[in-house]
């Protein structure tokens, strides 16, 4: 497993490659001589540059092979993020509806979701607000990270 840091505005990330697919980016800084990981490896090159460039305003999303690991049902869940254009939002019934499912294993699935970001969990809000937001930060993470989508609700922009 190798490993790469970038500051964002949402704060600093670091993005985990294993086997050529990305499978965890998580809140924080590692070290780029933190031993046995390979920094420039290119997948993780690729992924931080998807990552400026989303926060730059210059991609509404990102494609990178992903292997996060979970359940099939959070599995799902993290497939029906992906799908949710950048500028839109879903509410955990929505996705529950889709899949059959109720509000409230959405809402778990949401929170493990170990690709925060690239699998848009941020995307995914209650019926009437907000809901929440595992990433570091709460809720005025997701808020941010909304914004820069351009994500109205309740009819005004975040």
């Amino acid at each position: 497993m190798s490993c790469k840091s970038i500051h964002s505005p949402v704060g600093d990330l670091t993005v985990y490659e294993e086997n050529d697919s990305i499978i965890v980016l998580e809140w924080g800084w590692v070290p780029a001589d933190l031993p046995g990981t390979d920094p420039d490896h290119p997948l993780l090159t690729e992924a931080c540059a998807q990552l400026h460039d989303y926060f730059d305003g210059k991609r509404s999303g990102f494609d990178l092979p992903l292997a996060p690991e979970g359940t099939p049902f959070q599995k799902e869940v993290w497939r029906v993020m992906t799908e949710i254009p950048a500028g839109e939002t879903r509410t955990y019934g929505d996705v529950a509806k889709e899949l059959g499912s109720a509000a409230q294993p959405v809402g778990t699935a949401c929170g493990a979701n170990p690709i925060p970001v690239i699998i848009p969990c941020h995307r995914i809000v209650a019926k009437d607000g907000l809901g929440g937001f595992s990433g570091d930060g709460g809720v005025e993470t997701k808020q941010q990270l909304l914004r820069l989508e351009g994500v109205a609700l309740q009819g005004q922009l975040l």
